[in-house]
């Protein structure tokens, strides 16, 4: 769905609430050119509660920390930003839905170093469904490994979630569509599995979960951090410092991506190659079913990962 289709009309820009349409930048921005920005992607659940924002404490975090290696100000404290996105959401009578705040180097010069570029900060929430599809969270992604390798750590921060660096992310996905698949898996320059484009992976064997660690060049994902905490507290052995090979992912039982975009979602094939039984295996389907639970508040645990817009 496209964003003329959907029923938003507001973001918060600068300190202030601006129509959707006027929410706009100068051409020569600093970080259209050079890919300066950081940003979160967040979900909201729409609960018997009322809308609750997922872990948003923890995206903050990550937002600010993004903001450290690029110098970038964001000049607003946490609860001017929390403010504004609870306000976007009720104002716009969103229940489940998507936010996206992004910070920036804007207009004033061009040179590569950002000198005196302000710093722009911007919040937008929407209606988003599934990523990966509807069908996919129960009959799996088929996905291939792609050719493009992941930065390193030595290279740029892989841990900071910054614009520039989802051009990698980009060149991925778009090999793995144009060769039939849903999905990429992403090695790093070691040839060890890093992660999907815009996901962690977890992968299953002999019982016992693997997901590769903040050494392998991936993003300190907040879903993965939920799906370790739910998958220990179910008495699973979760190693979340593994290094995958390639060659493991063709014999692993089962595979799953997660991410604030894709939720928990189950991975069938890998470069043709058929995973466990070839659908949602049963580790997974666990897993999926304690987060969707969690999220959509049919428990009450963990209520403290859970900010209410209210009324």
């Amino acid at each position: 769905m496209s964003f003329d289709e959907m029923d938003v009309d507001t973001i918060w820009m600068d300190g202030e609430f601006v129509d959707w349409e006027d929410a706009q930048i100068h051409v020569l921005t600093h970080a259209l050119h050079y890919g300066t920005g950081v940003f979160e992607g967040v979900r909201a659940y729409e609960t018997e509660n009322g809308t609750a924002i997922f872990r948003w404490e923890e995206h903050l975090d990550r937002l600010y920390n993004s903001c450290k290696p690029y110098d970038l100000d964001i000049g607003y404290d946490r609860e001017e930003l929390t403010e504004a996105t609870e306000r976007l959401v009720r104002e716009q009578d969103l229940g489940s839905c998507y936010i996206r705040p992004i910070v920036f180097y804007g207009y004033d010069s061009l040179g590569v170093s950002p000198g005196d570029n302000p710093t722009r900060t911007a919040i937008a929430a929407w209606p988003w469904g599934t990523y990966l599809g509807e069908d996919a969270l129960e009959n799996g992604v088929e996905v291939m490994v792609s050719s493009w390798r992941k930065h390193a750590s030595s290279q740029i921060p892989t841990n900071a979630k910054t614009t520039g660096l989802y051009v990698n992310s980009m060149l991925a996905g778009e090999e793995a569509r144009r060769n039939g698949f849903a999905e990429a898996i992403v090695l790093n320059k070691e040839g060890d599995v890093a992660e999907g484009p815009g996901e962690n992976l977890f992968m299953v064997r002999d019982g016992e979960i693997f997901t590769p660690g903040l050494a392998e060049s991936i993003l300190d994902g907040i879903t993965r951090d939920t799906v370790i905490t739910l998958a220990e507290e179910r008495g699973y052995t979760v190693h979340d410092q593994a290094t995958i090979s390639r060659g493991e992912l063709n014999t692993a039982d089962e595979l799953f991506f997660t991410g604030s975009a894709a939720e928990v979602t189950p991975i069938r094939r890998v470069d043709n190659v058929e995973i466990g039984d070839g659908s949602r295996g049963p580790v997974t389907e666990e897993l999926q079913t304690a987060f969707f639970d969690l999220v959509e508040r049919r428990t009450d645990d963990h209520d403290e990962w859970f900010s209410y817009v209210g009324e």
